[in-house]
């Protein structure tokens, strides 16, 4: 199983994205958890996923995160702008 945090600057915004993921995952057949935090948690949550994709507002974090995460080995990198504004669950995922 697949599991991914999505990091924002709320955790709000991108719940509509991890909708989207998961029921991409579910069409090809995929268990994935996904679920989304704020910024202010992301630390804390990275470790119980494999993967953190973050918002493009918060693309200035990613190498605080990397950082937290390399220990981990754990993937960090910044969502596709245009996934994101268009809420693409299949791009992001």
């Amino acid at each position: 199983m697949k599991r991914i945090l999505l990091a924002c600057s709320s955790g709000m915004s991108t719940s509509l994205l991890v909708t989207k993921m998961q029921d991409y995952a579910r069409s090809i057949g995929e268990e994935a958890e996904i679920w989304a935090v704020g910024q202010d948690k992301a630390k804390e949550a990275m470790k119980d996923a494999d993967v953190v994709l973050i918002g493009p507002q918060m693309s200035f974090l990613k190498g605080e995160l990397q950082k937290e995460a390399e220990p981990l080995h754990i993937t960090v990198d910044v969502i596709d702008m245009m996934a994101y504004g268009m809420g693409d669950g299949k791009k992001a995922y």
